[in-house]
């Protein structure tokens, strides 16, 4: 079977796909939920975020005209509602209503469509993250508290490898092939990685390999190659 016909047999499984998952996301997006780092439940940012990234995504792809129209109007009603609770006064996005610390998974939904690259609010909750999440080039996902970085964990590699999109969608080739590189280098010697870097230690943390840095290293090599 070729591709185009395989395509063709998988769509209306597709379609079904994302009208479960639509449906779901009209249930619970109000709801609090442990987030993309699975801590305490709250309204997450990042995840009401991603919930606009999928919708907007399906209903260009994968929706008919009705659909389509529903699932924008939903993603536009999640995007305004986030934009009211969860924006700093600086115009960068929170983590979460009541939580003004910067989280390098807000670099994440304009990468899936949630938002164009020149919306201001992308531009803004990436200066923050270079500023206030990154050292010596390895980025933390958040701080913890009041302490410094490194204290509570280390620098998270899936998140440098975000940067490095990041900067990249943003037009910044230099920056986002310096953050790709930086973040490579933190690799074990047979080129594997965990999922955290102790910069002060010069190694890894935690569980190695983890797929999903590594399915990262491979995204962000693609698109900076091409």
């Amino acid at each position: 079977m070729s591709a185009a016909a395989e395509h063709d047999r998988r769509l209306p499984e597709a379609v079904e796909a994302a009208r479960v998952a639509v449906g779901a996301v009209a249930r619970s997006w109000t709801r609090p939920e442990a987030g993309i780092w699975e801590i305490h439940d709250d309204l997450w940012t990042h995840s009401r975020l991603t919930c606009v990234a999928g919708l907007r995504q399906a209903a260009r792809t994968l929706a008919g005209p009705a659909e389509a129209a529903r699932w924008t109007s939903l993603a536009d009603a999640i995007l305004a509602e986030t934009s009211r609770t969860s924006l700093t006064p600086e115009g960068r996005w929170r983590r979460a209503p009541g939580d003004d610390r910067v989280d390098a998974a807000l670099l994440i939904p304009p990468l899936r469509g949630a938002l164009p690259s020149e919306d201001p609010r992308t531009a803004a909750t990436l200066r923050a993250v270079r500023e206030d999440l990154v050292e010596e080039g390895f980025v933390y996902r958040y701080r913890a508290g009041d302490e410094p970085l490194g204290v509570a964990e280390g620098a998270f590699i899936l998140c440098g490898f975000f940067l490095a999109l990041a900067e990249d969608r943003q037009g910044d080739t230099a920056r986002a092939l310096a953050a790709f590189e930086r973040t490579r280098s933190g690799c074990a010697t047979s080129g594997l990685f965990s999922e955290e870097y102790d910069v002060g230690q010069r190694q890894l943390r935690g569980n190695m390999p983890q797929a999903f840095v590594h399915a990262l290293l491979l995204e962000t090599a693609w698109r900076l190659a091409g």
